[in-house]
């Protein structure tokens, strides 16, 4: 029981760390491996019902129930901050209402995107759903063997749903691309700009001058990883025309 030895008999471990930091409460938290379990540990005694984890954006959607809500937010975030904090990850606590509207929104929204990009009628598009599939990537990338088990579709219709989805993926590419050089031609025009920083900005959403003026120089340096002086060059250089027109 590691919490329990380092909380020592009668708390005599814990209580001699908390008098040694002049009264800061301490909590025992039981570390693991896996982020999820980890997270449930750091939000204790708060009961978790469940954990939705999205690798890509590195958050957890954590479900309680009603009533535990308020202990696992804690009195101003505090509690599900600090468990942010110590897990590295993103933490929204919600209700079990909160969690089904947002499933059934989320899947509303892969349904039309199926729908759109796939060119097929509701009925495959709400199976792609409800097995699962959330991104067109899934759709064109998963295994073959894992799609043909879905008993509603046959190798045909597989093969065509994973060729719709490659040829739609492929042109979101070409399209964001085009978009990239447009917007990276566009802060090309700024003195001190040049082609590689250019289209490492427009690929970052930063797609005009104006866009670039209104950065802050630890901002640019985050998504270019620049040196500050030129981070300051060209961002005094974007907002040139501000004091211009002042």
């Amino acid at each position: 029981d590691p919490i329990g030895t380092c909380i020592g008999m009668r708390g005599s471990r814990v209580t001699s760390v908390t008098n040694e930091l002049a009264g800061e409460r301490v909590d025992i938290i039981h570390w693991s491996a896996d982020p999820a379990q980890y997270v449930i540990n750091a939000l204790a005694p708060a009961e978790v019902s469940s954990i939705v984890v999205d690798e890509d954006k590195h958050s957890m959607d954590v479900v309680v129930d009603e009533e535990q809500l308020a202990m696992a937010i804690g009195r101003g975030g505090q509690n599900v901050r600090l468990a942010s904090e110590l897990t590295g990850w993103e933490l929204n606590i919600m209700s079990r209402e909160a969690a089904e509207e947002k499933q059934s929104s989320e899947s509303g929204k892969t349904l039309a995107l199926f729908v759109e990009k796939l060119d097929v009628d509701e009925e495959v598009a709400q199976i792609l759903v409800d097995e699962g599939f959330s991104t067109l990537e899934e759709v064109a990338y998963v295994p073959l063997n894992e799609m043909l088990e879905i008993e509603a579709f046959d190798e045909d219709l597989v093969n065509e749903l994973r060729n719709r989805a490659r040829n739609a993926l492929l042109t979101a590419a070409i399209v964001g691309e085009e978009q990239v050089e447009a917007s990276a031609g566009d802060l090309l025009s700024l003195e001190g700009m040049d082609a590689e920083t250019a289209r490492t900005l427009a690929s970052k959403g930063i797609h005009t001058t104006e866009d670039l003026a209104e950065l802050a120089v630890d901002e640019l340096i985050d998504i270019s990883a620049m040196d500050a002086e030129r981070a300051k060059q060209l961002i005094m250089a974007a907002r040139a025309p501000w004091f211009a027109q002042g």
